[in-house]
């Protein structure tokens, strides 16, 4: 997977392309519209990478508290952004890697 474009067009899928980070499978899930398979791939993870997710997921539920929470876990600071900018961010942060 090169570029956002080609991720986004691999949500046609049923399933994750192989080959992906756990932190852009959930980054997959969630562009598929399955929070809750996209917060399972990361919510017994304790890396930075994995928390910036949890935190992105937890602020997309609308619990700001413990989107904070996961924000601070990794590091970051919760963006003043509209949420599916945020998630191009991501999901381009992680195919960088």
């Amino acid at each position: 997977m090169e570029n956002l474009q080609e991720f986004k067009d691999s949500l046609t899928n049923e399933i994750p392309p192989q080959g992906l980070s756990v932190q852009l499978k959930a980054l997959w899930y969630d562009g598929k519209g399955d929070w809750a398979e996209a917060h399972h791939q990361v919510d017994h993870l304790d890396d930075q990478p994995s928390a910036h997710i949890h935190a992105y997921l937890h602020r997309k539920e609308g619990d700001i508290w413990n989107a904070d929470y996961w924000y601070k876990r990794a590091k970051q600071s919760r963006p003043d952004i509209a949420l599916a900018m945020e998630w191009e961010q991501l999901v381009q942060q992680f195919l960088n890697r």
